[in-house]
């Protein structure tokens, strides 16, 4: 409510400090002018209603406005509230009211009423100043009309805190917006992923399951067997005996085929030797007569067939000698080749069924060792029997 008029007519109506001495002024000493700012800035609201309420001894039902018009007026006079005024604003600004007390002049006054001024300390500067002794009517007007401007500049910046505020509410909206659908996506995130942990946790169980099933029928399995195992005597010695059939068919075999080979050589003798008695001496080293003897040799077979394995085992070692074979690199590894190198005394390499490689290496290992090697160009049993034939007739036998 206080204005410039309000200004100029707080000096018109102070009192003079001359007057009162020493002593400091009492709010109903103050000019009217200056109650209005003094109970605007000096006291709150809800302070002033309670001191109200208490003056009157009952509630205060007016509003804001009509309590704070009537405190003004009865700050004229000395009365129940304005004492009640002038107790509560001397207890709440004590402090200030202290500090006030070292000026002894106008002038110093008016210096601790500026620094407060820029230190914002203005409710209590406000009071102080205007009560104290040394407050002349040029000092009272000034200080009214300081307090007017900073009103406006309050004002302005209530105004500008106001607008920062409603920015500030609805950013706040804004991110509670964003934290609220940030929440809902996490959520569903989250329920997703718990669903494929349980879903990967039922998998592991069934794993686990069937793991612990199979164990189990593994276990009774071979409780089946030892049962059976147990119940059928000698089947160890039976196994044995049924590996040693199954060599005997095999060896059968490799013999009806050198049969047939024997034959098939026979058939493809030229036709002079049929003039002559020398088919029956030409024929004399494939069916080997005499026994063909290589004590305490090993002999090692690289190449031939598969299937004349069996035979050429009980040729050479129907002769005395240890047998060792070698399929040339066609199944077995061509390393393991070297180490059976070394270990034998005589090579017989059939190198019809051979790959390169292993050819190279047998020739290239008997050379460099000096170690006799025997090279067979068709590998049928009888080409393999004249060529021990042939080693056996070298060495005397």
């Amino acid at each position: 409510m206080c204005d410039q008029e309000q200004a100029s007519t707080c000096k018109q109506n102070s009192v003079e400090p001359g007057a009162l001495a020493s002593r400091r002024r009492r709010i109903w000493e103050l000019g009217p002018a200056c109650h209005c700012p003094l109970i605007g800035v000096g006291l709150p609201l809800d302070g002033l209603r309670k001191l109200v309420g208490k003056a009157l001894g009952g509630a205060v039902l007016a509003d804001d406005y009509h309590v704070h018009v009537g405190a003004v007026t009865e700050c004229g006079a000395r009365n129940r509230l304005s004492q009640a005024l002038q107790k509560e604003l001397e207890r709440r600004y004590a402090s200030v009211v202290k500090r006030f007390h070292a000026a002894k002049t106008a002038q110093q006054l008016g210096q601790l009423w500026r620094a407060a001024m820029i230190e914002g300390d203005v409710p209590g500067a406000f009071w102080a100043g205007l009560t104290h002794a040394r407050c002349d009517g040029a000092l009272e007007e000034q200080m009214c009309r300081d307090l007017h401007m900073v009103q406006h500049q309050a004002g302005a910046s209530v105004r500008a805190d106001m607008h920062k505020l409603h920015a500030l509410q609805q950013h706040n909206a804004n991110l509670s917006s964003e934290l609220v659908q940030f929440k809902q996506r996490s959520g569903a995130q989250l329920l997703e992923k718990l669903l494929e942990l349980d879903q990967r946790n039922a998998l592991l169980m069934q794993a686990r399951e069937l793991a612990i099933g199979r164990d189990g029928v593994i276990a009774s399995l071979r409780f089946d067997l030892a049962q059976l195992q147990a119940s059928v005597p000698g089947l160890e010695s039976r196994t044995c005996l049924a590996q040693r059939v199954c060599q005997m068919e095999q060896r059968e075999q490799a013999l009806k085929l050198q049969i047939v080979e024997l034959k098939q050589d026979k058939l493809q003798a030229p036709a002079a030797g049929v003039e002559s008695p020398a088919p029956a001496s030409a024929a004399a080293p494939v069916r080997t007569p005499m026994p063909i003897r290589l004590l305490d040799q090993s002999v090692l077979c690289v190449g031939g067939r598969s299937g004349n394995v069996a035979t050429y085992r009980a040729l050479v070692e129907g002769g005395g000698a240890q047998f060792a074979h070698h399929d040339g690199g066609l199944e077995d590894n061509v390393k393991l080749l070297d180490a059976s190198l070394a270990a034998a005394d005589l090579v017989i390499c059939q190198t019809g069924c051979i790959s390169h490689g292993a050819y190279w290496r047998v020739k290239d290992h008997c050379k460099r060792t000096g170690k006799r090697c025997v090279f067979i160009d068709n590998p049928s049993i009888s080409s393999l029997a004249r060529g021990l034939q042939l080693v056996a007739d070298e060495a005397g036998v």
